[in-house]
């Protein structure tokens, strides 16, 4: 049941990065690719598989379905699951790990549902060799997936392994750090052309600075993850994925746009520079330790990305919507002729930066529902630029 040829896959990611997701696989060479919610479907050879783990930075997972039928109660689950011939995917001396996700009214328990499945899988290997394979929740020969939603069920094995949103070069982090997937989909978002000058004034732990850093130099984000699943698969093509990595890297540039962050915590900031070095980019990322208000704009244009506080844990006595109103007044007054993105949950503070944005795009940070929102910086109003070219 290992793939082989040309196979269909899975790629999981967050709300509104699905576009973003499709340019990636179409530039690796996908085929086949569909929209989903919170998911693209693609297809390809082991290739491309090793492709989409090493180098798509909107990816959480890449599964490969290999299986689906319709189930209407736990042994239903159970007896097909006995039915697939898994001693084809592992031995029996190899792990294995559940995962399932549930869309149904039909069951309340994905992990009872994770159990039956454990259940199945080791009863057939035990009727067949009279033993049988043992659970690795943290690195498993085999990690499975079941979705199921309604009475349909759709099995598929996680090449990914852990979430690749783990890049493995983040060491430090803040109460609320920003996903790695998301922070890379923020960068994508913006449009932003790797050259001019990109800024995150309230960078936290550095993970936007990060990300920006490595699409700027055309860094794979998987080349830090000392582990993918289908490195444990029976199929696994150990030349293959040596040839794919070394060919990665090779295409590794030396660009060094300016990318500067600014965290007014000089804890934060160490903690930053830390991650930074940790994904050996201290040559290309620049953190000051000042307030938003006091770092100043580089020359030329450039792109700003801004996730500020939204309000959750802030204290009492702090004041969200001043806070807004100083990034607004601190955007008209330094930072003519950038575009600044901001990140937030709370549109409320939003409107106290006073500021018009076009487009606001629909995101989540976790279960927050928010919004990510472009602000064009003119160093007149609109209207008088437009009249200057007219004239």
């Amino acid at each position: 049941m290992t793939p082989s040829g040309t196979f269909k896959m899975i790629a999981q990611t967050m709300f509104g990065l699905e576009d973003i997701l499709i340019n990636e696989l179409q530039e690796l060479g996908a085929e086949g690719i569909e929209k989903h919610n919170r998911a693209v479907g693609f297809s390809g050879n082991l290739s491309v598989m090793y492709k989409a783990n090493l180098c798509l930075r909107t990816a959480l997972r890449i599964l490969v379905p290999i299986h689906h039928f319709e189930v209407q109660s736990e042994q239903d689950l159970y007896d097909r699951i006995k039915e697939m011939k898994w001693e084809d995917c592992m031995d029996v001396d190899d792990t294995l790990a559940i995962n399932c996700s549930l869309n149904s009214t039909l069951f309340r328990h994905s992990q009872y549902l994770e159990q039956k499945t454990k259940d199945a899988i080791v009863d057939r290997f035990r009727e067949l060799f009279g033993r049988r394979p043992s659970v690795d929740t943290l690195r498993p020969s085999l990690r499975i997936n079941l979705f199921i939603n309604q009475e349909k069920c759709i099995v598929s094995l996680d090449s990914s392994g852990e979430s690749l949103h783990k890049r493995g070069y983040r060491d430090q982090t803040n109460l609320a750090p920003i996903n790695e997937v998301l922070a890379a989909g923020l960068v994508l978002l913006t449009g932003w052309d790797k050259k001019s000058n990109f800024i995150d004034p309230m960078c936290g732990s550095g993970t936007i600075l990060i990300e920006a850093a490595l699409i700027a130099a055309n860094i794979p984000p998987g080349c830090y993850k000392e582990f993918f699943g289908f490195e444990k698969w029976k199929n696994f093509d150990q030349v293959l994925w040596d040839v794919i990595f070394d060919d990665a890297m090779n295409e590794v540039n030396k660009d060094k746009p300016t990318i500067l962050g600014g965290e007014v915590s000089k804890n934060v900031v160490r903690k930053a520079i830390v991650n930074v070095n940790e994904a050996n980019l201290k040559n290309n990322i620049r953190i000051e330790t000042c307030a938003f208000e006091d770092l100043d704009a580089p020359e030329g244009r450039g792109i700003l990305v801004i996730n500020p506080p939204y309000g959750e844990r802030m204290d009492k006595d702090e004041d969200i919507n001043a806070l807004y109103k100083s990034i607004g007044d601190t955007l008209k007054k330094k930072w003519a002729g950038y575009d600044a993105w901001i990140i937030t949950s709370n549109m409320e503070a939003a409107k106290h930066i006073r500021l018009n944005p076009n487009p606001k795009i629909k995101l989540f940070n976790g279960s927050l529902e928010c919004r990510f929102m472009r602000y064009e910086l003119y160093s007149g109003t609109k209207r008088k630029d437009k009249l200057a070219q007219t004239t």
